[in-house]
C-alpha cells in the first residue's frame, strides 16, 4: 500500500492546518463584515453543465466520474468516450454558484452577495505552485449591473489580503474584455481570430512584448497589425487617465462608456480604499475563462509566483440556466 498522497494533492500536518484555519477565519470574518453570506454547493456537477460553462482551458482539466453499472456498460458499447461520464468534480466555484442561483434565486435577496470557500479540482500536471486540489475563497455579487459591484469586490478582497498578508506589497491589475477586444480590432485583427491573439497576449509576462510579436507573426497575422498592436500596448500608462485616453483612441471600435466605466472604478477604489495596495490598468490582462463579459482583475503579490486572486464580470452565465441574463461579478482568492 502507498503512504504518499496522490501527486498534486497534500496531507496537512496540525501546524499547517492551524495556520490554514486562521487564514480562512480572517477571510470569512472580513467578507461577512462586508455583507456577504456564506453558501455551500456540491463538489460534483453535471457534465453537461461543466461542458457548457465556457471555462476555457479548464474544460480539458475536469476530473470526470464514470457512469455506474448498466449505464457504464451501455456507454462503453457506444464507442463514444463522451458518453462514459455523467458528472465531474467542480473546477471552480463560479459555475456551481450560477447553477445554485438559478435554482434558488426566488428565495434570495437581490442583489445577492454570496460567499463560498471550498475545494476545487483540476486534472493539471503537478508542479511547483500547481495542485490538483486546492481551496478557493470566492465572493460574488449577483443582480447588480452597476460598477458598484466591482468596486465593492475589489475593496473587500484587498481588505482581506491586507489582513492575512500585512507585510506583502500587492498590486491589483485591472482591464475590461471590451477594451481587450477593441484594441485588437483597432489594430486590424479580424474578430474570428481574436481568441488566438489573446492566448498569445496572455503570455506577455513570460515571453515579453518581443515574444508576443514573434508568435503572432509566426501564426500568420499581418505584420502591420502586429506592429500597430505592439506600439499601442507599449505606449499605455497604468492610471485612470490612460484608460480614458485609450477610450478616445478606440472610439471607432469601442463604446466610450466601457473605458469611462473602468476609469470610474479605478478612481473610486483609489479614493476610498483603506488598505495600501497598487491599482494598475493592464491592457495585457486576459483571464483564461471565456465566460467573462466585462471587467476583469487579478492580484499579484510580492513573494508569490503568479496571481493570488482573480475574477471579473460574467453577465451571461446564469442566463445559460434560466434563459434570462443576470448581472454577475466575482473575485476569488
Amino acid at each position: 500500500m502507498k503512504t504518499q498522497a496522490l501527486k498534486g494533492m497534500r496531507d496537512l500536518l496540525p501546524a499547517e492546518q492551524t495556520l490554514r484555519d486562521y487564514i480562512q477565519g480572517k477571510i470569512l470574518e472580513t467578507y461577512r463584515a462586508s455583507g456577504f453570506e456564506r453558501i455551500s454547493t456540491p463538489m460534483l456537477e453535471d457534465m453537461e453543465n461543466l461542458d457548457k460553462s465556457d471555462g476555457g482551458d479548464n474544460l480539458n482539466l475536469i476530473f470526470k466520474v464514470l457512469k455506474r453499472g448498466d449505464k457504464l456498460t451501455a456507454a462503453l458499447n457506444t464507442g463514444d468516450p463522451k458518453q462514459l461520464s455523467d458528472m465531474g468534480l467542480r473546477y471552480d466555484l463560479t459555475l456551481p454558484l450560477s447553477r445554485y442561483y438559478s435554482n434558488n434565486g426566488a428565495q434570495l435577496p437581490s442583489p445577492f452577495k454570496a460567499l463560498q470557500m471550498g475545494s476545487v479540482w483540476r486534472a493539471d500536471r503537478p508542479q511547483r505552485g500547481r495542485f490538483r486540489q486546492f481551496t478557493q475563497c470566492d465572493i460574488d455579487i449577483l443582480g447588480d449591473a452597476t460598477n458598484m459591484a466591482e468596486i465593492e469586490l475589489i475593496l473587500a478582497t484587498t481588505t482581506a489580503l491586507g489582513k492575512i498578508c500585512p507585510k506583502n506589497a500587492f498590486t491589483v491589475r485591472i482591464n475590461d474584455r471590451g477594451i481587450l477586444k477593441g484594441m485588437a480590432l483597432y489594430c486590424g485583427f479580424s474578430e474570428d481570430g481574436l481568441d488566438q491573439v489573446f492566448i498569445t497576449l496572455d503570455k506577455m509576462d513570460k515571453i515579453g512584448l518581443d515574444g508576443v510579436k514573434a508568435e503572432l507573426l509566426e501564426l500568420g497575422y499581418a505584420a502591420e497589425s502586429v506592429e500597430k498592436y505592439a506600439e499601442l500596448l507599449s505606449g499605455l500608462g497604468e492610471d485612470a487617465a490612460a484608460v480614458r485616453g485609450l477610450g478616445e483612441t478606440l472610439a471607432g471600435v469601442l463604446d466610450t462608456k466601457t473605458a469611462e466605466n473602468l476609469a470610474n472604478i479605478m478612481d473610486t477604489v483609489t479614493e476610498v480604499a483603506e488598505t495600501d495596495f497598487k491599482l494598475a490598468f493592464d491592457p495585457t490582462l486576459v483571464r483564461g475563462m471565456s465566460y467573462y463579459t466585462g471587467t476583469i482583475f487579478e492580484v499579484s503579490m510580492e513573494g508569490f509566483g503568479g496571481s493570488v486572486a482573480g475574477g471579473g464580470r460574467y453577465d451571461k452565465m446564469i442566463g445559460k440556466f434560466t434563459g434570462q441574463d443576470t448581472p454577475a461579478c466575482g473575485f476569488s482568492i
